[in-house]
């Protein structure tokens, strides 16, 4: 009786301690936004999003991530002398990155992938929610 007794205390432990570790490992991180965004920062941010894109040319804004935690890069189209597009219509979905704070560090997540980046040289604040 007794082993049966210790097999059940021990499949319960398991399953309290696999429960605890989910909670633990996805803290949510708050949303975040750039303060006082730099050169060195943006260029930072921009070599980031271009490494996560696998060296994908990308052109960001100066104010990229300052009014909104989310960055959303839409692929950049051929186009010929005339401004038209060399391939059509660009069928390819754009990527999502989202800014958040996670103690002292900005970190950047890649929506698609899950990757995350902290930016060394950047600060930000914690997004406060709009109503």
């Amino acid at each position: 009786m007794m082993p049966c007794i210790a097999s059940r205390a021990a499949g319960i432990a398991a399953v309290l301690l696999i429960c605890a570790c989910q909670a633990l490992s996805a803290p949510e991180l708050p949303p975040a936004l750039l303060t006082n965004p730099t050169a060195h920062s943006i260029a930072e941010l921009q070599r980031v999003v271009r490494d996560a894109l696998n060296g994908l040319p990308v052109r960001l804004a100066g104010d990229a991530l300052t009014q909104d935690s989310t960055l959303v890069v839409e692929r950049v189209q051929p186009r010929d002398a005339a401004g038209l597009p060399l391939n059509g219509r660009e069928l390819g979905k754009p990527e999502h990155f989202r800014l958040v704070k996670h103690g002292a560090q900005c970190i950047l997540i890649h929506e698609r992938t899950g990757k995350h980046w902290p930016l060394r040289s950047a600060t930000c604040a914690a997004e406060v929610a709009s109503t």
